[in-house]
């Protein structure tokens, strides 16, 4: 009876042995498919920069790609923080809706202006300053007809409108805080809100509106206020004088000339001898001022400028 009993502790001592055996061959059997899975991939996987699926170390040791996000949405995500309040009036009707004046401004700004795109690279036909009896705000570079005007600046379309003096005009809100404005287009080819990268084309080279031919009549704004674009850009290599704009008071002293201008605003029965008579200037200076003739038919409201 006791050697029957050892002999069937023997044999279940051996079986359990066999099946620790076997769970032991079975685990490393299942491992080593695993691990052939993962380093030898039934489906080819793409070949991407920064992948290599086949590599021992891949798997292990993952080289995620950041995402990239495409130029407008990154654009659209800038934030006006650094820009003025004033710049919280958002009007797609009116250039100059903030009303301030800037001759007097006591602080320097900085304006990164580095990523400057030309909008057209022809020759100056006409400069900033005084013309004749008024002031040109902006300058005029040499375009012909369907010529592509270019986005000066990262920003965002405010404005695309028809006018009597600028004909097809479009103005964009920047990020740097300027606001540009391009005129006399023949096809404006951008919608206001529209998100633009430098250089990208808003239109076409035109003749419209108080026009002689066909140029591109370009502006520079601060809050409304016309800079000269002279100070910014050599027109003759089309490039920033400095990536860096120190913008301050000096940039607006051509305001205080513009200021002491005066004029007479024409009422019934005024003629050119009566207006030079009240206002002491000869018939001669007037015409010189105004750009018209001793004959020319004076309109009741129209403005005669006198100094």
């Amino acid at each position: 009876m006791l050697n029957r009993t050892i002999k069937y502790l023997f044999i279940i001592i051996a079986f359990s042995a066999l099946s620790i055996q076997t769970a032991a061959f079975s685990k490393r059997k299942r491992a080593a498919t695993l691990t052939s899975t993962i380093n030898k991939p039934s489906v080819p996987l793409p070949k991407l920069p920064g992948y290599d699926p086949y590599h021992s170390d891949f798997w292990s040791k993952p080289n995620y790609r950041s995402t990239i996000v495409p130029i407008l949405d990154y654009l659209r995500s800038v934030e006006y923080s650094d820009l003025p309040e004033e710049y919280d009036i958002w009007s797609d009707t009116k250039i100059n809706p903030y009303q301030v004046s800037l001759v007097d401004m006591s602080d320097t700004v900085m304006i990164d202006v580095s990523g400057y795109c030309p909008p057209s690279v022809k020759h100056v036909t006409s400069d900033f300053g005084f013309r004749r009896w008024r002031h040109h705000y902006g300058i005029d570079l040499k375009v012909h007809k369907g010529d592509s005007v270019f986005n000066a600046f990262d920003g965002v379309v405010r404005i695309t409108k028809r006018a009597r003096d600028y004909g097809n005009y479009v103005l964009i809100r920047h990020f740097n805080g300027l606001e540009t404005l391009y005129a006399h287009l023949n096809k404006i080819t951008v919608r206001p809100g529209d998100t633009l990268k430098s250089g990208v084309p808003i239109g076409l080279g035109g003749n419209t509106g108080r026009s002689t031919g066909y140029h591109l009549h370009f502006e520079i704004r601060y809050l409304g206020n016309p800079i000269n674009p002279n100070d910014i850009i050599d027109f003759n290599s089309s490039s920033v004088k400095n990536s860096i704009l120190a913008l301050n008071a000096e940039h607006f002293e051509y305001k205080k000339e513009i200021d002491k201008i005066r004029y007479w605003t024409v009422r019934k029965g005024d003629t050119l001898g009566r207006i030079a008579q009240r206002t002491g200037i000869s018939i001669t200076k007037l015409c010189s001022l105004n750009g018209i003739r001793r004959n020319s038919i004076l309109r009741i409201g129209q403005r005669i400028r006198y100094t």
